[in-house]
């Protein structure tokens, strides 16, 4: 009975998207939506990506340091694990772990209460795609953007890693420049980057599929908004694993 259940939602998750991914009628509205959702999704969350990755960089840092250093080791260990953390984990699954919480909640909470106050429904009876309008520009918008925030959380990471030898004198800055420069491999950056692409369309289309289809009131649009997190952050974790083995 359970497995009938995720398969209907699955099979009604797909024929959302199908219907999202059609082509725009109007282009000139599209690309105004598309820019509206880059703001509010991306732009938005710049903040509390530069101020995670600042801390979590200089806590990382600390931590491989007290932790991991001994006198067998090379100094610049603690440089090199940090950017592999980083670089590997951090900075693209992580992140998206977060931007979950904060981006996937918007998005749920948005359409539910366009569905639950009959707004989508005017849309539809005026012959609107309302999945197309409402549903594509979010997760363009998201996709587009996601990449960016991926970098920026890579460098201020690694800018709080640097704080931390500055100011907290654990690690000499130099030690940590070898660390950061040790056999570092592009492909590394670009599997983060590749990642979080699938990571992004996972949450504004997930999102975008419990706050499209609620039924009832605005208890059941709390209800989606929080299916919405648990259910992202659940696929993100799993597509991690294959992603990882796929692209390593």
């Amino acid at each position: 009975m359970l497995i009938l259940k995720y398969l209907n939602t699955l099979g009604r998750y797909i024929l959302l998207m199908g219907r999202s991914f059609a082509r725009p009628e109007r282009m000139r509205m599209f690309l105004k939506q598309y820019t509206k959702e880059m703001s509010a999704l991306g732009v938005d969350s710049i903040g509390i990506v530069l101020l995670i990755s600042f801390f979590i960089g200089a806590v990382i840092c600390i931590q491989m340091k007290l932790n991991i250093q001994s006198p067998w080791m090379p100094r610049w260990v603690s440089g090199y694990t940090t950017r592999e953390i980083l670089l590997l984990e951090f900075s693209s699954s992580i992140m998206c772990l977060i931007l979950a919480g904060k981006v996937g909640s918007n998005i749920a909470s948005e359409l539910g209460t366009m569905r639950v106050t009959q707004q989508i429904d005017a849309l539809e009876i005026m012959g609107v795609n309302s999945a197309n309008y409402l549903i594509l520009p979010k997760i363009l918008g998201l996709v587009t953007l996601m990449p960016f925030l991926v970098i920026f959380s890579s460098a201020t990471g690694i800018l709080g890693a640097y704080g931390t030898a500055y100011i907290g004198h654990i690690l000499s800055p130099e030690d940590l420049t070898l660390g950061l420069q040790h056999s570092f491999n592009a492909w590394f950056m670009w599997m983060s980057i590749i990642k979080s692409l699938v990571f992004a369309f996972i949450i504004a289309s997930v999102s975008s599929f419990f706050g499209y289809t609620v039924e009832g009131g605005s208890v059941e649009v709390g209800k989606a908004s929080t299916d919405a997190v648990v259910s992202s952050s659940v696929l993100i974790l799993f597509s991690d694993v294959f992603l990882t083995q796929l692209l390593s």
